[in-house]
């Protein structure tokens, strides 16, 4: 191979490639209409993934367990990473689509032989393998389908890709496929779909947090920044406005009121007049919120922890970087100031740091690690400093030949590696081995000097509650009772941290404290206690044989034939359906008829006996509907009580007949 061919295959796309935003399409590829075409299969990559199956260090379904909390064993909390943009994307196309989260090889082989004429396979660098794997067997099984690649994985250039793609999508999803088949664009905001994770800390599950996809791309640029490079440091707001953000948490919360919240933004508050007008709206609701957004340093000096709270943000995410790295984003208030005084306030942060600068060496390291560790973040993520295709960074690095000589000579293997946490660049001081030691060094006194994460966030949240319990803020005052209440539910987790921790007497005087603020905790919680050692060792146990450390497959169909209630009216009775939750969410509103319940009832029956898929139902407000109406729904439903559930917040009371929760 030659020395521009290797540059080709390792390099993203020139600032003059076209192909950015309007995806490549191969000679014979022609647009697919979206009548009569078939359905759309989109989907990520095949499990098993991960270390113990060939790949990258941090290769996984998890984030925090792979990225953040590695080296807390037990007290790693664990969350599916889904795969977000599928949904998106399904949610806002008119043809008929099915997403695929972490399929296996025989369960995508299942749904390719249902002939899907396109195929969107989302991947990263690190997993270009796998897909060079899915796509073999989409060509054997879907001979037919045209194959859509996606995700950050097309960094990579059009000669890398071509012979795995009929199309490349490279930037906003929506447009792209509805350009591809044919449908007419649809302005933002795009119908936003309903993404739940839930949260488990000992295997138990803690919570549940829905993702808000509030924007794409970051304008501040840093030199080894996908994201902000990917989409040419613009800033997109899928959400345009505060209202736009505030309808879509209005909805996850008729779903769950205790519902957490995720805004997917690289700095969601660089939108001022949204997060203002969002802070308007939390404030006139008044329903304490627990959001976490992604900040910057510059951001997060504009705005007080005060407003950071009446906005519904608790928790933050902060490029700290490096003592010098001299980012933009970081200008603002000195970082030895402003991470205690968010945690003063009960604001979590997770702090990022990067290791392998050129200005460091491992005494700049540990240095720059015992300074961030002094002020105590949450979390903490430490990456190697790595070359991205299109990044300043990987051009300065190929331009002045530093990627090591195994990577170069070997494209699929950089690929591979690139996923922050392989030095991969020849560095002035320190090899490759002493980098990576560093970085398990950050990862292991990371949580020996501050004690798991998890336990931490109970000491953010109690000094929040000490601070605002009687403030004059009612919205304030209801946050600390929401601490309150969650502090006391962590009782059974403090006592396992006081015995396997990694420092049990700060937990034993964290826990005095919380006895001595909020009271003794109650008979249930010291009887779950007695239980936590017990769930303990049975999360040691499925980690150390790689036990149900899998997810299972949740296919998600949007607009398929086998729903055969469709969102929208039947007669006066208007229907919206979330698939993409588990259950399926369906929500009623305005009035039912006989039609409508037996077309109610018809669908809900046909998508219970075509899944093995649960259906909860929501009856908003004012919804009417007579007896012998309800009756007839109640009638076909009670056929699958046990998979129906029933949420009646402040409908009319004659609803409560048809309320089975009690029968399941």
């Amino acid at each position: 191979m030659s020395g521009k061919a290797k540059k080709m295959t390792l390099g993203g796309q020139s600032p003059s490639d076209k192909t950015l935003c309007e995806g490549y399409a191969g000679p014979e590829a022609a647009r697919v209409p979206s009548r009569g075409a078939g359905k759309v299969l989109l989907t990520s990559v095949c499990r098993p993934i991960g270390p113990a199956h060939g790949d990258a260090p941090s290769v996984g379904y998890e984030l925090l367990h792979s990225q953040v909390t590695r080296a807390q064993g037990v007290f790693s909390p664990r969350a599916t990473h889904q795969s977000f943009a599928l949904d998106y994307i399904a949610a806002n196309l008119d043809a008929p689509t099915v997403v695929l989260d972490y399929p296996s090889r025989k369960e995508l082989i299942r749904e390719l032989r249902k002939n899907p004429a396109i195929v969107g396979v989302s991947f990263l660098l690190a997993t270009f393998h796998r897909m060079k794997e899915m796509v073999g067997l989409i060509r054997k099984h879907a001979p037919n389908a045209r194959v859509v690649l996606g995700g950050y994985g097309t960094v990579l250039d059009d000669e890398t890709l071509a012979p795995y793609a009929d199309y490349i999508c490279r930037g906003e999803g929506v447009g792209f496929f509805r350009e591809l088949l044919g449908e007419p664009p649809r302005a933002l905001p795009h119908d936003h779909p309903l993404v739940v994770s839930t949260l488990r800390v000992l295997s138990i599950p803690v919570g549940r947090t829905g993702m808000i996809f509030a924007g794409l791309g970051c304008p501040h640029g840093c030199d080894f920044c996908c994201t902000s490079h990917f989409f040419k440091r613009r800033h997109i707001r899928l959400l345009p406005t505060g209202d736009d953000v505030f309808r879509v948490i209005e909805r996850y919360l008729e779903i769950d009121p205790k519902m957490s919240f995720t805004i997917i933004d690289e700095d969601f508050l660089v939108a001022r007049d949204r997060a203002k007008r969002l802070r308007e709206l939390v404030q006139a609701r008044g329903t304490p919120l627990s959001i976490f957004a992604f900040a910057t340093v510059k951001a997060l000096s504009r705005i007080t922890p005060r407003e950071l709270l009446e906005t519904g943000i608790d928790g933050v995410w902060i490029g700290f970087e490096g003592k010098r790295s001299g980012f933009a984003k970081q200008e603002g208030r000195p970082v030895e100031e402003l991470i205690p005084d968010l945690r003063s306030h009960g604001i979590k942060v997770l702090t990022s740091m990067i290791v392998g600068f050129d200005y460091q060496t491992s005494d700049i390291v540990r240095e720059e690690l015992a300074g961030l560790l002094a002020l105590k973040p949450t979390l903490g993520q430490f990456l190697i400093y790595g070359p991205t295709p299109g990044t300043p960074f990987f051009e300065r690095v190929m331009k002045e030949g530093r990627l090591q000589p195994e990577l170069a000579a070997d494209p699929e293997r950089y690929y591979r590696v690139c996923d922050g946490f392989t030095a991969m660049v020849r560095h002035p001081s320190l090899t490759s081995a002493e980098i990576e030691k560093l970085q398990r060094e950050c990862f292991d006194t990371d949580y020996r000097v501050l004690g798991p994460s998890v336990v931490r966030a109970v000491e953010v949240m109690l000094q929040g509650w000490k601070r605002y319990h009687d403030d004059d803020s009612a919205y304030l005052r209801a946050k600390a009772a929401r601490w309150a209440d969650e502090i006391r539910q962590a009782h059974p987790l403090l006592q396992v941290a006081r015995r396997w921790g990694s420092d049990p007497q700060a937990t034993a005087r964290l826990q005095a404290e919380i006895e001595a603020t909020l009271g003794p905790a109650s008979l249930a919680r010291r009887c779950f206690a007695l239980l936590a050692p017990m769930a303990a060792a049975w999360t040691r146990f499925t980690m150390q044989f790689d036990f149900l450390q899998h997810p299972r497959l949740q296919p998600r169909s949007y607009r398929c034939s086998r729903w055969t209630l469709r969102p929208g009216k039947i007669g006066s009775l208007r229907v919206e359906i979330e698939r993409s939750l588990k259950p399926t969410v369906v929500k009623l509103e305005g009035a039912m008829d006989r039609a409508s319940a037996r077309r109610l009832a018809a669908g809900i029956l046909s998508h219970l006996k075509a899944t093995d898929a649960h259906v909860h139902l929501i009856v908003a407000e004012g919804t009417h509907a007579t007896p012998r109406h309800l009756r007839i729904l109640e009638k076909w439903v009670t056929r699958e009580r046990h998979r129906v559930s029933v949420t009646i917040p402040s409908a009319p009371a004659i609803w409560r007949m048809l309320d089975l929760n009690k029968s399941c």
